[in-house]
């Protein structure tokens, strides 16, 4: 009998995987880690808790022992505090310092969930890893999920491709509707528990009170980039992406407005009215820190640069510095400095880069 050692976060998900390697006939051991904790730096930050004055990251794992019981699965606890912390964190607020929009989840598959959780579950014993995420493994190609509406493979996309080797996505080819189901024949704790939803290590809490425990705000000046007039104040860059709508608490304006830009040096935050803007459409990036998956590496393919977006045809001109010059003529809205710029063909999941600088009509943009 094949050991498995999966990372159990006190989610459904997890719970329903580890049910279905059971069902496959693997002995089952279950891992639950601990990422983030509120003395991560030395002191007391904002730590959230529930009413009852427990902090969720306990309730999670709770949770997840709760499901292990009944399984009959034993679960083991490991910290990965300073590790996310070095690799995840740290890369956030530097990112979030240089005007960009970073997405933490990734470099937390990256560095922790697919690096230091197996070389974790190899001293369990580990055969394989498994893990709650919808996406499929294949032949050593990294592929969608079944379930589009919950792929997860943007953000698997940054992992090595040798650290995909033994690992198993058991919720690749069912749909959350199922995973609901079984857990609910199962009788789990878990069956009604919402997905996460967020950064991971914010969780439930206010974005803008958590980040001001790390970077103090520093108000400026809102610009409408077709007038240059100030119609506002910000309450710090780090506050905001592009394309974002909601929290500008701006008035007066019939039509929507939208993030298009910064400019760091000046402390000022751009907006357009509308949209259909055209400062909301770029036809070119930049990408950097790739991370390939696949032989492949096309002239032509597919491309997501957010999660939930749809596909884009682009075409991608290799560049010196292993970077990536990627054009989809077409334009598209909301692309962002920090994202990912994930590659596919159908499928399959080519690999991915960071997104550097955002160009319009073979210029980067003034205004980003």
């Amino acid at each position: 009998m094949k050991k498995v050692v999966i990372g159990m976060s006190g989610g459904v998900d997890s719970s329903v995987a580890a049910i279905m390697l059971q069902k496959m006939g693997y002995e089952v051991i279950g891992l639950f880690m601990r990422n983030w904790d509120s003395y991560a730096d030395g002191e007391l930050i904002d730590a959230p808790t529930t009413e009852q004055g427990i902090c969720p990251q306990e309730i999670d794992y709770n949770d997840a022992k709760a499901v292990c019981d009944k399984l009959g699965i034993p679960l083991h606890r490991k910290d990965f505090i300073k590790e996310y912390w070095d690799y995840v964190f740290t890369y956030f607020l530097d990112e979030l310092k240089k005007g960009r929009t970073p997405n933490p989840d990734i470099m937390c598959n990256k560095y922790i969930k697919f690096d230091m959780f197996v070389k974790e579950a190899k001293k369990l014993g580990a055969d394989y890893i498994a893990t709650g995420h919808y996406a499929r493994l294949e032949n050593g190609n990294l592929l969608k999920a079944i379930d589009e509406n919950k792929d997860q493979s943007y953000f698997l996309s940054q992992v090595n491709r040798e650290q995909f080797k033994n690992v198993l996505f058991p919720l690749g080819n069912i749909k959350k509707q199922e995973v609901r189901k079984i857990a609910l024949e199962y009788g789990l704790i878990t069956v009604n528990k919402k997905d996460s939803t967020g950064i991971c290590f914010i969780g439930e809490r206010n974005f803008t009170n958590f980040l001001k425990n790390y970077l103090p705000n520093q108000p400026g000046d809102i610009v409408n980039i077709d007038t240059n007039e100030v119609i506002g104040k910000h309450i710090g860059l780090m506050n905001y992406t592009i394309g974002q709508r909601r929290g500008l608490d701006i008035g007066g304006f019939p039509d929507r407005m939208f993030v298009v830009g910064k400019n760091l040096s000046k402390n000022i935050l751009y907006i357009c009215i509308g949209e259909d803007n055209d400062y909301l459409v770029t036809d070119s990036c930049i990408v950097d820190t790739i991370n390939w998956l696949s032989d492949v590496k096309p002239s032509k393919c597919m491309a997501k640069f957010r999660y939930r977006q749809k596909d884009n045809p682009v075409e991608l001109e290799y560049l010196d510095n292993n970077e990536i010059l990627v054009k989809y003529k077409q334009g598209v809205k909301r692309v962002t400095p920090g994202q990912a710029c994930v590659f596919y063909d159908g499928d399959v999941c080519l690999g991915s880069g960071i997104i550097k600088e955002v160009r319009k009509n073979n210029e980067k943009l003034w205004y980003l």
